[in-house]
């Protein structure tokens, strides 16, 4: 079986009827649109997000725990769209993983990756992630659901040009090149966000994430996730030996990068909690 279209235990939509899904990706995409709301978009939507949504929802690691969420709002099958109140209140990720999850369940390999946008902040490269699924030509492509109807982008949402959004390891690449810089890369909206060490943190994300664990944004497992240290020599290293791989998917035993079983989950609302992985 092709590696990409075998679910992980953070993908698998355990018992969801696929039979009445559309095949096609952009399809799938305007879909999984319509049934999350990002939790910083409730302005767009003129909706005010219940605090216990925005601080919890997100928290979600599972597709499985999406799909609960979602029954508990509203009986409306997954294809319909559904009023921001019935919808799932999300992440990026969780955009990107629930695509991830329908393409994988309808035939077409995908998998999550994470990077930097730059169509949201003029000038910055924005932390986000996205999905990448593989034509029947075999040609790897890059799709943001987030965006799929409701943004203005000067692009096909299903093929985002690749100087648009920057895998991890290319952002990595860029700024140890001095081709980019470092300070441009982060969370736009809070300063200290942002770095060579959030770079990194995301090239170790985006690594994990090819690879079958899907974590969440803030998830680390060491004051480096945080910039709190620098980086050591051994773990630029690492992430340069990382970064410089054209293919991403495959086996990571350098345990410089490897995700361990137990890992701290930086939630930005709830505090940090340590987490024990499925599968690890």
């Amino acid at each position: 079986m092709d590696t990409h279209l075998r679910q992980t235990p953070y993908s698998d939509p355990g018992d969801l009827d696929t039979s009445g899904l559309p095949r096609d990706p952009g399809e799938l995409a305007g879909l999984v649109r319509n049934v999350i709301i990002h939790r910083g978009e409730g302005e767009l939507f003129g909706y005010s997000v219940p605090e216990a949504r925005l601080h919890h929802d997100a928290e979600s690691r599972y597709v499985t725990e999406i799909l609960r969420i979602l029954r508990g709002r509203g009986d409306a099958p997954l294809t319909e769209e559904r009023a921001p109140r019935e919808r799932f209140v999300g992440t990026c990720r969780d955009f990107s993983l629930l695509l991830c999850s329908l393409l994988r369940a309808t035939g077409t390999p995908a998998r999550l990756r994470c990077g930097f946008a730059t169509y949201f902040v003029e000038g910055f490269h924005e932390d986000h992630w996205v999905t990448e699924y593989r034509t029947p030509r075999g040609r790897w492509r890059l799709a943001d659901a987030q965006v799929h109807h409701g943004y203005d982008v000067p692009f096909d949402p299903m093929d985002v040009p690749r100087d648009r959004f920057l895998v991890a390891g290319e952002a990595w690449r860029a700024c140890r090149e001095g081709r980019a810089d470092p300070m441009d890369f982060g969370l736009s909206g809070v300063g200290r966000l942002r770095g060579l060490w959030f770079v990194w943190g995301n090239v170790v994300r985006d690594l994990a994430a090819v690879n079958g664990v899907e974590l969440l944004p803030w998830d680390g497992w060491g004051p480096q996730f945080l910039g709190r240290v620098p980086l050591s020599e051994q773990e630029l290293a690492a992430a340069d030996a990382a970064g410089s791989q054209d293919d991403p998917a495959r086996p990571y035993e350098d345990p410089r990068l490897a995700v361990p079983a137990e890992i701290t989950s930086y939630t930005p609302y709830l505090g940090d909690r340590t987490v024990t992985l499925a599968g690890r």
